[in-house]
């Protein structure tokens, strides 16, 4: 059996959307990514940090699922993780109207016993410090580590940040970010300035118009499925990332092409993401559909 592991935050998140509102429900990278990557034959372990306030009913839908939440911690003293936001019209844009950090400030992550040997590991939006400190916890055996970082990040921990990036095997960021983190203009050139980072590849994700796959020696782009209406964007890189991970762990050879199948597959996934508020969609996605939107994928990217 494959195994993935997820590093990230469990919260709860409030939004607003010009299609309507979400309060205090089940939010953060973590449930969004590991929804993601399960499938019959992967088994997921989460690896994050909850407070008092996280109530039986969030942790029984990953419970049920088999999904391994050993190394979740429970801190009785304070809140999880809070995070507000309201989208702009266009639905590309927005703003944060609050963050409560709460119990995130004291998380001092544990590997789960059974995932020491893993095949994938996903180090999801979090404090590069946190992310450092897992790859540092002899996590010798995991063939691949995939990195979700963003623009606070390089705003406020680069040194940190760049560490971690000199460790892992792939990054994924938007097209901003990839400029910001390169510090350069010119988009090809900032891709092979962060590959000489450290990375064998990078994700350019672009939005709705799909993601971008660069090697230091090749390049595949690959649209998004066009969905009718998107209700709320949150997660959707998050789903991305986790539906990767989940492809790429029951790969036998992790290479360029395999990760360009798994893009495709990632994009197919994630687009159920935004029809619906939080995580909602990702619960119980149509087999049917979802091949359907791969194939809608792969066709226009021949």
């Amino acid at each position: 059996m494959s195994k993935v592991i997820i590093v990230g935050t469990l919260a709860f998140d409030s939004i607003e959307t010009p299609y309507g509102n979400a309060v205090n429900i089940l939010g953060g990278s973590a449930p969004y990514a590991s929804l993601s990557a399960l499938t019959k034959d992967i088994e997921c372990a989460i690896i994050s940090i909850i407070g008092n306030d996280f109530t039986e009913k969030y942790l029984e839908i990953f419970r049920s699922r088999n999904i391994d939440m050993s190394a979740v911690q429970i801190d009785e003293s304070g809140k999880s993780f809070f995070w507000s936001g309201k989208y702009h019209p266009d639905m590309k844009s927005r703003d944060t109207l609050e963050t409560q950090v709460n119990v995130l400030s004291k998380f001092n992550p544990n590997i789960p016993k059974n995932f020491v040997a893993s095949d994938v590991l996903v180090l999801g939006n979090l404090d590069p410090k946190v992310q450092l400190s897992v790859i540092n916890k002899k996590i010798r055996k995991t063939r691949f580590i995939v990195l979700d970082t963003m623009n606070f990040w390089m705003d406020n921990s680069i040194n940190d940040l760049k560490n971690v990036i000199s460790k892992v095997d792939l990054i994924c960021i938007n097209d901003e970010e990839v400029l910001q983190l390169s510090e350069c203009n010119d988009l090809q050139q900032a891709v092979q300035k962060i590959l000489k980072m450290g990375p064998e590849y990078l994700i350019m994700k672009n939005g709705e118009k799909g993601a971008i796959l660069f090697s230091e020696n090749d390049k595949f782009e690959c649209t998004s499925y066009p969905v009718n209406k998107v209700v709320d964007p949150t997660g959707a890189g998050d789903s991305f990332a986790g539906a990767l991970a989940g492809y790429l762990a029951k790969e036998e050879n992790i290479n360029f092409s395999s990760i360009s199948s798994a893009i495709i597959y990632a994009n197919g996934v994630a687009s159920f993401c935004v029809e619906k508020f939080g995580v909602e969609n990702m619960l119980e996605i149509n087999k049917n559909e979802l091949e359907k939107r791969i194939n809608f994928i792969k066709n226009h990217n021949i």
